[in-house]
């Protein structure tokens, strides 16, 4: 995955963050939870009050463009045990969630397609922020 720009995460979705990759980081997942922490690694970490409203963030509902095909997608990124990709539910450790967490609206990332190709995708917009909302306890 290659970004733009830098990544900014929460305090908070960081430390539970750490525990998805902790709880999930087996043989099964290790390649899905290696990417998560390669983005977390390179992340600046701000508290939840001071992260800027146009953040993807955990539960966030963002916006996006595949830049190649023009489609428009609006998915909500959430931890592992409430993915449901038929909703719209996008789980952090797929590999669209992992690179969707803490890019800013404008900003665009390259995502790797199992095939070995690769999307480049543009965040339009984050309609819902839960720390803008003040939703802190999701």
């Amino acid at each position: 995955m290659t970004h733009d720009h830098p990544l900014i995460v929460t305090d908070t979705d960081l430390q539970r963050l750490e525990r998805v990759v902790e709880q999930y980081g087996n043989a099964r997942n290790a390649e899905l939870v290696e990417q998560l922490e390669s983005e977390l690694a390179r992340a600046t970490v701000t508290s939840s009050g001071a992260i800027p409203r146009d953040v993807v963030t955990m539960n966030s509902t963002v916006v996006f463009e595949d830049e190649e095909g023009g489609e428009t997608r609006e998915v909500t990124l959430v931890y592992p045990k409430d993915a449901n990709s038929d909703a719209g539910r996008i789980s952090i450790l797929a590999p669209v969630g992992s690179a969707l967490i803490g890019l800013s609206v404008g900003q665009t990332v390259e995502w790797p397609l199992p095939n070995g190709r690769t999307r480049r995708l543009r965040i339009l917009a984050v309609p819902y922020q839960p720390e803008a909302a003040g939703h802190f306890h999701l």
